[in-house]
């Protein structure tokens, strides 16, 4: 292999309505939270659900893609890459995150029903 790739990918859904966040620069940038399940049996054979929660994001163009189809309870397919951060809080203390930054989707389970 001559380069290794960061590349994840997802089917969840989604636990709650898109976040969109508009910059001074006009940049647009939305945060997406997605639950993926696993059943398992445990020692006494009973089944038991392991729910993960993913912080995706997603910048520029695949923003208005996501607004017009995608909202809480959607099933997703995601294609992405983890980056991991660092920062520090207002009180000094330093904190690290990791998120998908999203490439693609699509969804699973139909359009975005509009209110009428």
């Amino acid at each position: 292999m001559n380069t290794l790739k960061n590349k994840v990918n997802l089917i969840g859904r989604l636990g709650a309505k898109p976040v969109a966040q508009t910059f001074d620069s006009g940049a647009k940038k939305i945060r997406l939270s997605v639950a993926t399940n696993e059943r398992f049996k445990n020692k006494k054979g009973e089944w038991e659900d392991n729910t993960q929660w993913h912080t995706v994001i997603a910048w520029g163009r695949l923003c208005d893609r996501i607004e017009k189809v995608l909202d809480k309870g959607s099933e997703v397919v995601i294609e992405g890459r983890i980056v991991n951060r660092s920062y520090e809080t207002k009180e000094g203390e330093k904190r690290f995150s990791t998120e998908i930054e999203l490439n693609e989707f699509v969804l699973l389970n139909g359009k975005k029903q509009e209110n009428n």
